[in-house]
């Protein structure tokens, strides 16, 4: 069977019946949010929502377009004007999947918080993906991975990593007439 992207399938769902997700690290300033509301005025929703449909729960959870999402629940004439519902494009990807397609959803477009990226990383590595799954699903190199991880503070992140000693010091480097306790024997 041909792969279809889900986008030949989009459908109309209630607004309430769409809630986010709790990781996405993207933000929009106001001017822009203003702008996003604008553009919806005047041209309608031109994009669909993408989003994961829990069965478990009834409920639609979004991958993409929360601020689109945010734009009918916070303006009462698009909401009026809509009849309350948005136009949703469903994917159907376990969490981790999901989580990427969201990252690369948004760093096509701009910024993310610094704070909720290292979250994300977190919770990758926690779901026991690996730096180079991250890096490949989230198109980020190995030393921003690193630096995210850092930010986290977080020893776990580093358990797998093997660090060798990168110095053995020589009797000389002692300034004392005592040897260290830990000092190697020649």
């Amino acid at each position: 069977m041909a792969f279809k992207s889900p986008v030949y399938n989009i459908i109309s769902v209630p607004v309430e019946k769409i809630v986010p997700n709790t990781y996405n690290p993207n933000s929009v300033a106001p001017p822009e949010l203003k702008l996003l509301y604008d553009s919806i005025k005047e041209d309608g929703y031109t994009m669909p929502i993408v989003c994961y449909y829990d069965s478990q729960n009834e409920n639609y959870v979004i991958v993409d377009g929360f601020h689109r999402y945010r734009i009918m629940l916070d303006y009462p004439d698009i909401y009026t004007r809509e009849g309350g519902m948005l136009p949703v494009s469903v994917i159907d990807k376990p969490l981790d999947y999901r989580m990427a397609s969201t990252i690369r959803h948004n760093r096509a477009r701009g910024s993310h918080d610094v704070d909720l990226m290292s979250n994300i990383i977190r919770e990758l590595h926690e779901l026991g993906r690996s730096d180079a799954w991250i890096s490949k699903h989230l198109g980020m190199d190995r030393d921003e991975i690193l630096r995210l991880k850092q930010i986290t503070g977080l020893a776990a992140l580093f358990r797998d990593v093997s660090f060798g000693r990168a110095w053995v010091p020589d009797r000389e480097d002692f300034d004392c007439d005592e040897e260290p306790e830990d000092f190697p024997e020649e």
